[in-house]
């Protein structure tokens, strides 16, 4: 009733293989790239009608395919809704999340935006898996961990303190000594906001801690870029609480 049947089953034919290889070799990355459109007009209540095209796709051995589908990922979760989210999504997401770099970066670049429509106790397993980021297939990709960076300061409002002392405190340290300049200088805003989190939910002794560990990592490092680093965290934060003080 909303679309020709005769349309739909054109546009789900669109992963036979052989329609790649007499048609368009790249048809199954448009038809990835249109199918967040395609449910919406659906609508949730059709979606088993996508759903083993959603999977065939999913895992095509072209990367690009997967690739595009990383990127759209969120935004299927929305149309969707939690429960068919946690039921048929969030294995995908989790495939993606072992792929290939070029895979990874599309889930990592909105991490946070499907995190936060999965159930707290859902959301909780992927503490465990947020520290596999800081690996990379080639380590010169730098640009890979400043948006893990980036989306980690997003990510601190999803987690309790404690957690986020447990868990997140360890990646934002680890990026804090990359070998990069453009990395280290956006963990040093992650670290602050680490800081912010811990007093804004009065887990002052957490932020003490975490103030001690980074004297001792960082302020007595025998390195000189370590004490640089040292610096540079008190001057994100004093430009913070200024920024905070000028609000009032």
């Amino acid at each position: 009733d909303i679309i020709p049947q005769p349309l739909l089953d054109q546009y789900l034919s669109m992963t036979d293989p052989a329609r790649a290889q007499t048609v368009d070799t790249e048809i199954a990355k448009h038809c990835a790239y249109s199918l967040p459109g395609v449910a919406l007009t659906l609508g949730r209540q059709n979606w088993h009608c996508l759903k083993d095209t959603y999977e065939t796709l999913a895992s095509d051995v072209q990367w690009k395919v997967r690739r595009t589908l990383a990127f759209s990922i969120h935004e299927l979760a929305v149309i969707l809704g939690d429960q068919l989210t946690a039921a048929d999504l969030v294995p995908i997401f989790n495939g993606f999340l072992k792929d290939l770099d070029e895979v990874r970066i599309g889930v990592l670049k909105h991490l946070y935006d499907f995190l936060k429509l999965l159930h707290a106790d859902k959301r909780r397993e992927y503490l465990y898996q947020l520290q596999e980021f800081v690996v990379t297939d080639n380590s010169r990709n730098w640009r890979f961990r400043y948006e893990l960076a980036e989306q980690l300061i997003l990510i601190l409002e999803l987690y309790s303190p404690n957690d986020v002392y447990d868990y997140l405190r360890h990646i934002a340290l680890t990026l804090c000594s990359d070998k990069v300049s453009e990395v280290r200088w956006i963990s040093f805003k992650l670290v602050v906001a680490i800081l912010q989190k811990f007093y804004a939910n009065n887990a002052n002794a957490l932020g003490l801690n975490f103030i001690n560990e980074l004297v001792v990592r960082f302020r007595h490092c025998s390195k000189w870029v370590g004490r640089q680093a040292f610096a540079f965290i008190c001057q994100v934060g004093m430009f913070s609480l200024c920024i905070s003080v000028c609000s009032f």
